[in-house]
Parts: structure tokens; sequence; C-alpha cells
């Protein structure tokens, strides 16, 4: 019994450990190009040079696209990871309307087609097509990481979705009445997000006809994703490509001990912000952030509180002239103290037991020795 429970400890040891050196290999990342007006009926136009990395794009492929039911629409809203294109909007609009409409010109850009299931905006941006829901979802993400408040509207009766946006005035910039849906005293601007023309396009406040006296349910976004392992890089500026390593060390070891994540940025650049995503409870969490030195490398140490296998990436946000990256997942393997305490039982139990053996064989060729005649004595 005892031999079998160290054989199968030793198993799952062995389990562990080649789980924990698994990676997986990616492509090359997604680059797209979105053209910019200034501001609506403007005559200067930017370019907006967005890089998607592939371990991002296929997290997202990775993550559940199922959609039980109408609220489910807000998991597929992520802002944390279209902040970088919400920031270089504010770097060209002065106001929350016209960053309302440039984040319009976005999703107008896209082609639309019927798509199912439900995708997440990472993966509408790098496909450069979706439909009414997708771009809705792509455009509240970069809205909501430019600190607006925004909601989904659907309206099942026209199986449609577009948003509703706050602003801190209504739109002046609209070409028809202003519309807007009232959500707990707070006026929602109608923001269609299909057009296919994003020069022309829907604008803040403007209302398709057909929509016009539709009923909406409105979908509120505390459900949306708050983080997740790595960020798209955007710049108005050609964006060089860039790398990071990631290695863990040691891959495999015991509750409460320290664990060593350690990489590579390139190109090198120090006094970079390296930021630590673990995987907790099928969610990822910042763990802590690492700053590369003069040669690029970066370290960050953790004490591993609980057991098991811990999934991590570390990730790079970019620059005006290198995009971001994130780094390939890797595995640790962190056994539990009991199974350290039963595996020295197992060990101190196999030991006595050997020790035990050995005596008992000992004795038992003591027993079996044969007496040594003595010579006869003289009376």
């Amino acid at each position: 019994m005892k031999t079998k429970l160290a054989k199968t400890v030793t198993i799952i040891t062995i389990i562990f450990t080649f789980l924990s050196t698994i990676s997986v290999s990616l492509a090359e990342d997604a680059n797209i190009s979105y053209q910019l007006l200034n501001k609506p009926d403007g005559n200067l136009v930017y370019e907006l040079n967005v890089v998607i990395p592939q371990s991002l794009l296929e997290y997202y492929r990775e993550e559940s696209h199922r959609l039980s039911i109408d609220s489910d629409f807000a998991k597929f809203v992520t802002p944390y990871a279209l902040k970088p294109i919400a920031d270089n909007l504010w770097k060209i609009y002065e106001n929350d309307e016209d960053f309302a409409n440039g984040a319009l010109m976005i999703v107008h850009q896209l082609t639309y087609e019927e798509t199912l299931p439900a995708k997440y905006p990472v993966e509408t941006m790098a496909d450069n097509k979706g439909d009414c829901d997708l771009f809705s979802c792509t455009a509240a993400s970069i809205l909501t990481a430019g600190g607006l408040d925004v909601v989904l509207f659907h309206y099942k009766d026209q199986k449609h979705m577009n948003i509703g946006v706050h602003l801190s005035s209504a739109p002046r910039r609209a070409r028809t009445s202003v519309y807007s849906i009232t959500q707990n005293g707070v006026p929602y601007y109608i923001a269609e997000c299909t057009s296919g023309n994003w020069k022309d396009g829907w604008r803040v406040g403007e209302c398709p006809d057909d929509l016009k006296k539709a009923s909406a349910q409105v979908i509120t976004l505390e459900n949306a994703e708050q983080v997740s392992p790595g960020q798209v890089s955007a710049s108005f500026t050609a964006i060089e490509p860039s790398f990071i390593l990631l290695e863990v060390s040691p891959p495999l070891t015991f509750q409460e001990s320290m664990i060593a994540f350690r990489g590579q940025l390139t190109p090198i650049k120090p006094n970079e912000n390296v930021t630590i995503y673990m995987q907790v409870d099928g969610s990822w969490i910042v763990l802590g952030t690492a700053v590369t030195q003069p040669d690029g490398r970066f370290e960050y140490a953790w004490k591993t509180k609980s057991a098991g296998l811990c999934s991590v990436r570390a990730s790079w946000p970019g620059d005006e002239s290198n995009a971001g990256t994130t780094s390939l997942t890797k595995s640790a393997t962190v056994v539990p103290l009991f199974l350290v305490a039963l595996l020295a039982v197992v060990v101190l139990a196999a030991v006595i037991g050997a020790v035990a053996v050995f005596a008992s064989k000992h004795t038992q060729h003591e027993s079996l020795e044969p007496e040594i005649p003595q010579p006869p004595g003289f009376s």
C-alpha cells in the first residue's frame, strides 16, 4: 500500500513537471490601420496604427463565447485590452462628443458580416469584420476605456444592437434630431455602430429611422471585463515589433516558497514597466510589475500561496515607436504542503520498514548460525 502511494505521488509530480514546461507556439501579431478625422466634417486625417499581439488574440479565442442571457453581452466589452486606442484618441479630440465620434469612425471601417457566435473586440478587429453586436462591444470597449459612461442597447424585435453614450452635454454635431434613452435618470445618446462609411457614418445622437420608436433593452456594463493578460498597441506613427521572453524558476516548487519570473524585453529598453499576469480561478489578475534593467532584463519574485498549476504571462504596453507585446504563457507547479508531508511520511515509513527488514534478517541470520563445539573438558 505504501509503495503504491509513493508511486502515485511520483507520477503526479512528473505530470506537473511536464505541464509546467508547456508553452504555446504563436504566429505573427496582427497589424491594422484606421483613418480618423480631427472632427466630423474635418479635413485633417490621422492614421492610427494598431498592433494586436498574437498571444492576446489567442487568449480571447480560447475564452468562453457562450451567451446564455442578454446581460452576458457585457462580458464581451473589454476596455482594459483596448485602452491604448482610447489614450491615443484623446490626443486628437478635445471633448467627449468628438472622442465618441472618433470611436465610431473606427468601427465604421469594419466590414459588416453576420457572425456567430459572439466575439471579443480583439477578435473582431483582427478579423476586420463582424455584425452589430460585435461592433457595439468594440465601440463600447474604446469609449469605456476613455472614461465615458456607456451602455448597450438591444432591440430584440429588430434583432439589432447599438450603444448609448452619456455626454457632458447634448450632442452638437448631430445632423438630425438628437435621440437618447434615459436609464436611472441618466440620458444615453444613441450611437449606431454599423455604417460602412467612416467619414459620413452615424454620429452620436443620430438614430436610424427603424429604431426611432423601437423598444430597447438597456444592458449596463458592470460585468465588463476588468483586466486581461495584455493590451493592444496604438500609435499615430509607424510601430516596430517588440518581443518579450519569460522564464519561470523553478518550474516545480512547494507551497509557501519563492518563484522567480525572469525575462528579456527586445528591443532593449531600460526602466520600462513589465506587467506580470497570473490566471486565478479562470480569470487573469495583475500579479505585479517588474522594471527592466539597462540590458532589458527584468525579474519579479513571488511567494506561492496556493497549490496547483499556475499560468503566468508578462506584457509590455509598448511606446510611440514599438508595439506592445505579450509573452508566451508559462506554467509553474506548486506542490501542496500536505503532499510534501505525505511524501515525507511515505519516505520515513519506507526507511523504517527497510531498517526493520534488515534487522529481522540479521536476527534470523544469527539464530541460524551453527554452534561451535567446545573441546572436551577434564574431570
